[in-house]
Order: C-alpha cells, then structure tokens, then sequence
C-alpha cells in the first residue's frame, strides 16, 4: 500500500497544526464568531490539502503550486464571508484574517516548518489579547474624558 512510509510524518505535521490552530480557536471562542472546533480543523484541514498534494503529485512542483493557490484563494472567500459591512463599521476583519493566519499555521506545518506555524499562533494570540479595539472602547467609556494613554 502506498503513502505507509511517509504516515508517521504526516501524523507529526497533521497534529502540529490541529495543535497550534487551537490556541486562536479558545481566544475566538465566542458564540458569535467560528472558535475552538474550527481553528484546528482549519489548520489541520489546510495542512491535510498540502500533504494531498505532496503525495499525489510529488513530481510535480507545479500542481502541488496550484494545490496551495487553490487552498490560499479559497480561504479568501471563506474569510470574506466572516466580514459583516454595516452602515457605520466594518465587523468581522479580524475574524478573517485569523482564519487566513490559521491557513498559513496549516501550510507552514505541512512543509515541517513548525517553529514558523508556531510564531504564526502565538504572534496572531498575541494580537487578538494585546490590541483588542473593545477593550479600548469599553475603558474610554467607563473613564469620560479622560485621555487614553495609548
């Protein structure tokens, strides 16, 4: 049977990115956004694609190129829809582009780079907590007038 020798490796790659794709989903675990189980399964998702790809056409860099195109390109679309326009605001952009980030956390551990997918979680985690616009938001309110010192 084909693909057994290369299993205990795309194991190690398939379970680094379900791994550091969870970290993004508890942070994004409101009930109003995609969070704990999507995360993981996204990174995992992207990163099972790659490895498809990898196998089926290992002589070919070309269509293992348009396997990651079409994986990139795709999770534009998934991304655009996370992203609600309403008269005032723009909601949902980090939403989006978490999910993007969560692509790239899949695809950097398909190619073993996984000191990169995890600079990707931690990096997109640290955002996500550090520059929160509703946490701003909600000091500015309680303290009126007041100058945000950031």
């Amino acid at each position: 049977m084909r693909g057994w020798e290369e299993f205990p490796r795309m194991l190690l790659d398939l379970a680094v990115a379900f791994g550091l794709g969870i970290p993004i989903g508890l942070e994004r675990g409101d009930p109003r956004r995609p969070g704990l189980r999507t995360y993981p399964l996204l990174a995992m998702g992207a990163c099972a694609y790659l490895e498809i790809g990898h196998f089926a056409f290992h002589n070919d860099i070309e269509a293992q190129a348009r396997v990651f195109q079409g994986l990139v390109s795709g999770i534009g679309f998934i991304g655009a829809g996370a992203i609600i326009k309403g008269p005032i605001k723009v909601r949902g952009l980090a939403t989006a582009v978490s999910l993007w980030v969560t692509v790239a956390i899949g695809i950097a551990a398909s190619y073993q780079l996984f000191a990169l997918a995890a600079l990707l979680s931690v990096t997109t985690l640290l955002v996500l907590w550090l520059l929160n616009p509703t946490q701003q938001h909600s000091e500015e309110a309680e303290n009126p007038g007041r100058e945000n010192p950031t």
